[in-house]
This record gives structure tokens, C-alpha cells and sequence, in this order.
């Protein structure tokens, strides 16, 4: 299944709310995968000096990860396919 880079803006967000986001995203794509959309919520890195956020996810397509983040109202910038190369890999 392809990965899904979610890029966000998020300006003085506290840690508990970062927390209470990615709750959400996965309880969203849980639900969205007992609907018959395959998509998982994966991990999310959060860059305090930029205010920036950028969540993984595995879904069908761009469209179904913008529609999870949507539906569970976290707000982005832009979705876009990635790769995932671990240290492992190499």
C-alpha cells in the first residue's frame, strides 16, 4: 500500500493537543478502514521551531488520506505520496 506524507502547519499547538490530534487520525482511519478504506494513521514528527508537523500514513490513494484528516478536522497543507527508507534498509 503506498505512504502518504501529511504536511501541517501548527502554531502554538501544546503537546496535548498534538496528542489529541493523532488520537483522532487513528481513530478516523479505523473507522474509515471498517468502512472499506483501507488507511492507517502511522506516526507523526513535530518540528517546534517551525511549528511544523508531517504525519505517515498508508492509504489507498492522496484523496482517502485528505479525506482522514479532514474527517478527523486536523487541518494540513498538503498530502503527497513518500518512501520510507529505514536504516535497515541500507
Amino acid at each position: 500500500m503506498p505512504m502518504y506524507m501529511v504536511e501541517r502547519y501548527l502554531p502554538r499547538i501544546t503537546s496535548d493537543q498534538l496528542v489529541a490530534a493523532a488520537a483522532r487520525a487513528k481513530s478516523t482511519t479505523a473507522q474509515m478502514t471498517q468502512e472499506g478504506t483501507p488507511i492507517r494513521y502511522l506516526r507523526s514528527i513535530f518540528v517546534p521551531g517551525e511549528e511544523k508537523c508531517f504525519c505517515i500514513f498508508d492509504g489507498p490513494s492522496a484523496e482517502a488520506v485528505k479525506q482522514a484528516n479532514e474527517r478527523a478536522e486536523i487541518p494540513f497543507e498538503r498530502v503527497v505520496e513518500a518512501l520510507h527508507i529505514s536504516a535497515d534498509d541500507v
